[in-house]
């Protein structure tokens, strides 16, 4: 059954959404983002969600706190360096068939439902888990702008459509972004990766620690919304 969009109104606005527990890291999130150039005639909005119980119901939270017709949801250890995102991902957007846009993802999502385990990675993301040390996560390349994929990480996932983030699956921090991507594709709109092998647009600052015991307690609910839908390339 499809959720209930949620209703976004204003054309001319885009709001970065944020779960926060850590307000130092948030803090450097933020300035990045103040630092992107706005094209004329857009506004700005940041919105954190404090205290949120699980990444669904904080991100729904923190929808149901703008109007804006484009929202980009990402994680506060992600610092966006492509001073020219917010352009971009109109540009990408003027396409009405695309719904959401990642940096990294998989073309087909395999049998796990994990999409780093997928056959066929795009995308590009930097790093930075330890000091001094940057690992450049670089998958293959779309050969045009953008590509299709089925699934993209939820560090960076900006959507234009009010979509629902599926809080009565996923009450923690595990598949709400796969889970988003397929709630895209049966709302038939496409999800995308773009081209960033000239430039990169967001350095990611994990703290490594092990997969935590709800991981696979998700990933079990993920395969029973959503496992007869996936057609994992072999």
């Amino acid at each position: 059954m499809k959720s209930k969009p949620i209703v976004c109104v204003d054309e001319h606005k885009i709001a970065f959404i944020t779960c926060v527990n850590d307000e130092d890291m948030y803090r450097e999130c933020l300035l990045y983002l103040k630092a992107l150039s706005v094209p004329v005639g857009i506004t700005v909005e940041y919105i954190p969600v404090r205290g949120a119980q699980s990444m669904c119901s904080g991100y729904n939270e923190g929808a149901r706190a703008t109007n804006a017709r484009y929202m980009v949801y990402l994680h506060q250890d992600v610092l966006v360096v492509n001073k020219n995102v917010i352009a971009d991902l109109l540009s990408i957007f003027r396409d009405e068939t695309i719904g959401l846009v990642g940096v990294i993802g998989c073309r087909s999502l395999p049998q796990s439902g994990v999409w780093w385990d997928g056959l066929r990675t795009y995308g590009r993301v930097l790093h930075h888990c330890e000091t001094e040390s940057v690992i450049d996560s670089h998958c293959m390349e779309p050969n045009g702008p953008h590509i299709d994929v089925e699934a993209a990480d939820g560090l960076f996932l900006a959507i234009q459509y009010g979509v629902r983030w599926r809080e009565d699956l996923f009450r923690g921090w595990h598949f709400y972004d796969t889970s988003m991507c397929m709630e895209m594709r049966r709302h038939e709109f496409r999800c995308v990766v773009p081209n960033q092998e000239e430039d990169f647009w967001c350095i990611h600052c994990p703290q490594e620690k092990p997969l935590a015991p709800e991981y696979k307690h998700d990933q079990k609910i993920f395969l029973q919304e959503y496992g007869k839908e996936l057609q994992p390339e072999i």
